[in-house]
């Protein structure tokens, strides 16, 4: 059995921020786990947008707290995110992620899972397998 608390995850380096400065991931569960999946909790910044297009992962997230919407590239539609709500990225939708005037707070399960080093590129993509690097 594996436990964790979200704070020693954050203080052993399963803390991630992104590069565009729009929100920081716990990683709670990661490939090397052997769970099959990976599962984070990660912050959305008030009044941000971030574009993401995961190519190579599926995900789920589950709004825990706070508002946002996502915004559908291909078709435009806009969902309204706010707590007990679920978003499915079943067909690696590309899209936008916006935080609401308080951020919000999500649980997202990433298929194939992650291995932690994961940051987007340019077009809002993990690569399927990012280099780890022994700290």
């Amino acid at each position: 059995m594996i436990v964790r608390t979200i704070k020693e995850c954050a203080e052993n380096g399963r803390k991630i921020f992104s590069e565009t400065n729009t929100w920081d991931s716990t990683r709670l569960s990661l490939k090397d786990d052997g769970m099959g999946f990976s599962f984070h909790i990660t912050n959305i910044y008030p009044n941000t947008e971030t574009h993401i297009w995961y190519q190579n992962h599926l995900e789920t997230v589950y709004c825990i707290s706070g508002s946002g919407e996502v915004e559908t590239l291909a078709d435009g539609k806009v969902y309204k995110i706010e707590p007990g709500t679920v978003y499915i990225l079943d067909k690696n939708d590309d899209h936008l992620l916006r935080g609401g005037p308080e951020g919000m707070q999500v649980a997202c399960a990433f298929n194939p899972p992650l291995n932690g080093k994961e940051v987007h590129d340019e077009n809002g993509v993990y690569p399927l397998e990012a280099e780890v690097v022994n700290a």
